[in-house]
């Protein structure tokens, strides 16, 4: 996988990919609606055990579109995770580290490439 699209974190003693996704997001926005409001609805959470669901399900599907792109690239059929898994291979304290990689999937799933424009009537003109 491609490292500037994803950041990896430890499951259980094995490396997962987590890859902001079209699919990723458009699920994410169901959810949400719009990224822009998943920061907001995990900070205000009514309590602790919601907000870790919130994380554990961000988590298996973030780490669910790299095993899938895997999967795609190479013929492979690795199973995917489930929110069971993650909720029995990690503690809390876990988590909120993961919390970085999550961040920085999704900036690097975001990053737009930015232009910047020959501004024409600023421009030096020979007379």
């Amino acid at each position: 996988m491609e490292n500037e699209r994803s950041s990896t974190i430890n499951i259980g003693g094995t490396d997962y990919e987590m890859v902001l996704t079209t699919k990723a997001t458009k699920a994410i926005s169901a959810r949400y609606g719009g990224l822009e409001n998943l920061g907001d609805k995990l900070m205000k959470s009514e309590n602790f055990e919601m907000a870790l669901d919130e994380i554990v399900w961000l988590i298996t599907l973030l780490c669910n579109q790299g095993i899938q792109i895997s999967n795609l690239r190479t013929g492979d059929n690795k199973p995917l995770l489930t929110e069971e898994t993650v909720e029995l291979l990690t503690s809390p304290g876990e988590l909120a580290e993961y919390k970085n990689a999550i961040t920085e999937a999704m900036m690097k799933g975001t990053k737009r490439l930015i232009v910047s424009e020959d501004n024409s009537k600023n421009a030096v003109t020979a007379e």
